[in-house]
């Protein structure tokens, strides 16, 4: 298996590293024939509106629907969720071209500008249930974005109180959804539709590989039989036991 991450531009350098602790090959993708050689794709985070670009000049949006349409195993983590989104709000002036495919409506830079990105402590119970380790997740939001709304076919992985993000609610993207949902005052931040996965935050600048591990076993070729050669930390001690030279540097 070898799972192809898209490296025109973000943190691609970073999921092959994740790949690679998790004993799996991850490639750089950067033109379209070479996604004939990878069973399943990773979109990073990065500039969402340069990575547009570069996919234009390269002629891979074409590819890369095609790609999603195959129902080939699909993650998009930050830039690469408002890559997959079906409807993209907050964008630049003239809009950028979108992959889509996941039935939802994302909100570019939702949490304000790249000095309000933060860290926060994320329940996860149904990536719990299957990779096991710690009830949380540590977050890793850089300008980030936010799902505003999804689907009925779409699974909600993870969402998180706008009042566990103190310093950025003078954010007026944050103050129009208070004012919408009162009650509940929450917003998505990771799911789950058929071959596609999606994150607003950075899995790839920590050292928990959870999420790696929860999308290769989304790829038809890890059955029961092979499942083995994933290394998922299942313990809190197995996280703080990681060496201090390991990379991603966040824990």
């Amino acid at each position: 298996m070898v799972v192809g991450v898209l490296a025109l531009q973000g943190s691609f350098n970073e999921h092959i590293a994740a790949l690679k602790r998790l004993g799996v090959k991850g490639v750089e993708v950067r033109k379209p024939e070479q996604l004939q050689n990878v069973s399943s794709l990773i979109i990073p985070g990065g500039e969402s509106t340069t990575m547009a670009k570069l996919a234009e000049l390269h002629n891979l949006f074409p590819a890369l629907r095609e790609f999603v349409q195959l129902g080939k195993p699909v993650w998009g983590t930050c830039a690469g969720l408002i890559f997959l989104a079906n409807k993209a709000t907050g964008q630049k002036t003239g809009g950028q071209e979108l992959i889509g495919g996941l039935d939802c409506t994302v909100h570019r830079n939702f949490f304000g500008s790249q000095i309000q990105s933060f860290e926060t402590e994320l329940p996860i119970p149904q990536i719990v249930a299957k990779e096991g380790g710690p009830p949380s997740f540590r977050a890793v939001f850089i300008r980030a974005p936010a799902i505003l709304d999804v689907g009925p076919d779409v699974e909600v992985l993870a969402d998180i109180p706008l009042s566990a993000v103190e310093n950025i609610n003078s954010n007026n993207a944050i103050q129009k959804e208070e004012e919408s949902s009162e009650s509940e005052k929450k917003v998505i931040v990771a799911v789950k539709q058929g071959n596609l996965l999606a994150t607003a935050f950075h899995p790839e600048l920590t050292a928990d590989t959870r999420w790696h591990s929860y999308f290769l076993k989304m790829v038809p070729e890890i059955g029961e039989g092979t499942s083995a050669v994933i290394s998922t930390p299942t313990t809190d001690q197995s996280f703080i036991e990681r060496s201090i030279i390991d990379f991603p540097i966040y824990q």
